[in-house]
């Protein structure tokens, strides 16, 4: 029987979806100060499907990439700058939003689909907190205005990324078999 949880296999996952994470911020909506992408939608498939520890981890390995000078920030920055900048809340807020959603997720023996959903938006709350906080302080802004600019731009694009990140969790966390064993999932909510 293969060990289903170990070491390598965790580290495969991490690295891919560190690279689904790059990926997912070239596929950019320009906004300003902080542009729109899919990397919410990749760190939470990293914390529902992988777990809280490998989530995080692979969301390490994204900024650990983006910090050592690949271009897999948004907008194809890169660069420990960016980590200091205006946005770098928001990719902390990814290493710990992972861990978060992934954790919240292995506290159930069976979650569901409303599981997923709840963990996703306590996952999310936490990025747009950190992102939110570093905005505010690198940008001189107050936290009224970095929320309007922030966050609400983000609402409806993130809601629809909880939506499908919650649905193809459902689809693959049979397939991915990192942190919870798929048996102790069930099929509904």
């Amino acid at each position: 029987m293969v060990k289903t949880n170990s070491p390598l296999r965790r580290m495969v996952y991490a690295g891919m979806f560190g690279a689904l994470t790059a990926i997912g911020s070239l596929i950019v909506i320009p906004m300003q100060p902080v542009p729109m992408t899919l990397q919410t939608l990749f760190t939470s498939l990293a914390g529902i499907l992988l777990g809280g520890v490998t989530g995080a981890m692979s969301q390490i390995v994204y900024v650990l990439l983006g910090v050592m000078g690949l271009p897999v920030f948004a907008g194809g920055k890169a660069g420990l700058g960016t980590l200091l900048g205006p946005t770098g809340g928001y990719l902390i807020g990814f290493i710990v939003g992972a861990y978060i959603i992934g954790k919240l997720v292995e506290s159930r023996k069976k979650p569901g689909l409303a599981w997923f959903g709840f963990s996703l938006v306590v996952g999310n709350l936490v990025i747009y907190t950190l992102g939110v906080a570093q905005l505010s302080l690198v940008a001189h802004l107050s936290v009224t205005k970095a929320l309007l600019v922030g966050v609400v731009p983000f609402l409806l694009g993130d809601l629809i990324k909880l939506v499908t990140a919650a649905l193809i969790a459902l689809k693959l966390r049979n397939t991915i078999k990192i942190g919870k064993d798929p048996e102790d999932y069930d099929q509904g909510l």
